[in-house]
């Protein structure tokens, strides 16, 4: 079996998560007392590609804990457009594993200028993006060589997801995030080789809804960048709304189900597209007509998509090493992409 960078990284998740929980209390704590105290009504956030799906992620996860509503911020508004925001009483949260691309570091800028409190989570503080931003967290993740993002997407997630139970100080929840660096490795383990027969040369959908649907976003990208097969994420509740007309027998379908709300009606629709002779895999026990993928559960809906991400990337690593592809070094990629 070959030994590649993106395996070693995926097998560093929980030993990352550890040390982000070790060092990162101090200025979590900082930031969330400053989120205390502005009292936002709103929440910026500014990021591309895996960053944005921790992003979306904390969108779900902010509203659901806080109330607090969550809008993304394209970042050319500053560096392309020039445009100023008016961000009084509103939280921007900046994340960039390299703290290094202008567009981001330009927005932040500028939301600081426009008024808003400016919180950074990069896997370098000593970043442009770092020197913008009022409060930092480090998400602790270690060097990560291989393009494709995967212990910088999980701490970056939990990062957010951490800052956002200290505002809240929801005490069911931080047990949860302490208990994580288990459940990931367990959640490393798991066994999704059957979807390898299922995934051919064609497209794949993948689903979530709620925090989910951040976790099917990331897993579309990693289709596409790791293993060269064409995946678009969807809502479960919009997949049936048009995406569905291109499904036929044998197409494809990854469905995430986090132990929420929202689990039985994503089993339905998972249900729905296997009965039209979609091949459907989904996490959770709740389908009928759609095959089941272990999955391991964190004690907390909002941890579980963590646990999931963590299933999905060793699944992808192996099924793009089994097709002679080198997961480290996708085609046309590089590890950073400064974008202006």
């Amino acid at each position: 079996m070959t030994d590649t960078q993106m395996r070693r990284e995926i097998a560093e998740i929980p030993e990352a998560v550890a040390r982000l929980l070790d060092l990162g209390a101090g200025p979590v704590a900082a930031a969330a007392g400053a989120m205390r105290a502005a009292d936002p009504a709103l929440v910026v956030t500014v990021a591309r590609g895996s960053s944005d799906h921790a992003c979306t992620y904390l969108k779900y996860a902010s509203e659901l804990l806080l109330g607090l509503p969550v809008a993304s911020v394209g970042p050319s508004v500053a560096s392309v457009y020039g445009a100023k925001l008016r961000l009084g009483g509103a939280v921007c949260l900046s994340v960039s594993q390299s703290g290094a691309s202008p567009d981001i570091v330009a927005m932040t800028r500028g939301a600081r200028a426009g008024g808003a409190l400016t919180v950074a989570l990069t896997n370098d503080a000593g970043s442009r993006l770092a020197a913008e931003a009022e409060h930092v967290i480090d998400i602790c993740a270690g060097p990560e060589r291989s393009v494709a993002a995967t212990k910088t997407f999980v701490t970056s997630a939990l990062a957010g997801l951490w800052l956002l139970a200290e505002v809240k100080a929801d005490a069911a929840l931080l047990a949860a995030i302490r208990d994580l660096p288990a459940a990931l490795e367990a959640a490393r383990a798991v066994d999704w080789s059957a979807l390898d027969a299922a995934l051919g040369a064609g497209s794949v959908y993948t689903l979530g809804r709620g925090p989910a649907w951040a976790i099917s976003n990331e897993a579309a990208l990693k289709f596409k960048e790791v293993a060269r097969v064409h995946a678009e994420s969807y809502s479960s509740a919009e997949v049936l709304h048009g995406p569905v007309s291109i499904v036929e027998r044998g197409f494809p379908v990854l469905a995430f189900a986090a132990g929420d709300a929202a689990e039985t009606p994503l089993a339905e629709v998972a249900d729905a597209l296997a009965e039209k002779g979609a091949a459907v895999f989904a996490t959770t026990d709740r389908v009928r007509a759609a095959h089941a993928l272990p999955v391991v559960r964190t004690g907390h809906p909002l941890t579980d998509p963590l646990s999931l991400i963590v299933s999905f990337y060793a699944m992808i690593e192996r099924l793009a090493v089994a097709r002679g592809l080198d997961p480290d070094m996708p085609r046309h990629l590089k590890k950073v992409t400064e974008t202006t």
